[in-house]
């Protein structure tokens, strides 16, 4: 079988890709990732205040920076690669460890001051970056436009900042999803990630504090993503990577045939082990033999690719029967 595809102007030798975690956080792991199978790797992210608060560190240790401003942007280059020098380090040593593309993942949430550490990311070996946007606006005042021009301001910085690859994890809180990916393809996004799985609080009614017991998916979210997979491919001139809810051979296959690219997962690697991604990488294999499938575009966006079938993924209310 040829399980190979190209994403975001990627290489890959097939579609699982191991997302962001804490699994890929260490060179033994993300090694070992490697040999199971997977396509490629998404780094554990970096977080943005983590990369500010480098820069601060700097600044705090002498108000020379208070008198002579001219001397910030050049603090801004130095500490910004010092204090998340670890995490250049994870780059440079995975990418000696694999053989399979490695990107990099930067948690944003709207500042600029840190966009020049893109550069260092390339600098490092990274084949792409993926930018993990999380805004979400809990200000009355702020409007739609607003938050998307957030996106887009950043997309943009960063694509005009590297060489290589940006791809974009998007949350789905928007009012038009459609409208939202088309702006990010605008702006230079290779590839799209649909979707980010944010934290989500809970409230412990014993301890009578708040918890978070649900950090792992569940495959009843894969249907989510699924939906807008299929409404996203063929409309769009950007990578599509389906994310989320993506626990067994089959909910690979799912996204696949809606037209996603490549699948990103993690959750199931928790409750299975990093062993599971040869199972899924074999039950792939299986389900194309079984249908004649000799590749994956054999059969890419083979469901929802025409117009009844585009309806079913569109509709948001289910149709009355009566009951005979």
């Amino acid at each position: 079988m040829d399980l190979s595809t190209k994403y975001a102007g990627l290489q890959l030798r097939n579609p699982l890709i191991v997302s962001s975690s804490k699994i890929t956080g260490s060179v033994a792991n993300i090694k070992k990732c490697a040999d199971m199978g997977s396509g490629a790797i998404v780094l554990k992210s970096v977080f943005e205040e983590q990369i500010l608060d480098a820069i601060q560190e700097q600044f705090s240790k002498d108000d020379m920076y208070f008198w002579f401003p001219e001397a910030e942007e050049h603090v801004k280059s130095l500490s910004t690669g010092q204090g998340v020098q670890p995490y250049l380090n994870l780059i440079k040593e995975s990418k000696s460890a694999v053989d399979i593309p490695v990107i990099a993942s930067v948690n944003c949430i709207g500042g600029d001051l840190w966009v020049d550490f893109a550069g260092r990311i390339e600098e490092a070996g990274a084949d792409a970056i993926e930018l993990n946007i999380a805004v979400v606006p809990y200000d009355e005042n702020m409007d739609g436009n607003t938050v998307e021009d957030v996106y887009r301001r950043i997309v943009k910085s960063v694509v005009d900042t590297v060489g290589i690859p940006v791809i974009v994890k998007l949350g789905f809180y928007f009012s038009n999803i459609v409208k939202m990916s088309k702006t990010i393809q605008d702006a230079g996004a290779g590839g799209l990630v649909v979707f980010n799985r944010f934290y989500r609080p809970d409230i412990d009614t014993g301890s009578l504090e708040i918890v978070n017991h649900n950090y792992l998916s569940s495959p009843g979210e894969l249907t989510i993503p699924l939906r807008w997979v299929g409404l996203l491919s063929g409309r769009l001139d950007i990578d599509i990577s389906a994310s989320t809810g993506i626990h067994s051979p089959d909910d690979v296959v799912k996204q696949l045939l809606a037209g996603a690219v490549t699948t990103q997962f993690c959750s199931t690697l928790y409750k299975n082990g990093i062993e599971q991604i040869a199972k899924m990488k074999d039950g792939l294999e299986s389900w194309m033999d079984g249908k004649g499938f000799d590749k994956i575009d054999d059969f890419r966006g083979k469901v929802g690719s025409d117009t009844l079938q585009k309806a079913a993924f569109e509709r948001i209310q289910y149709l009355e029967r009566t009951l005979l």
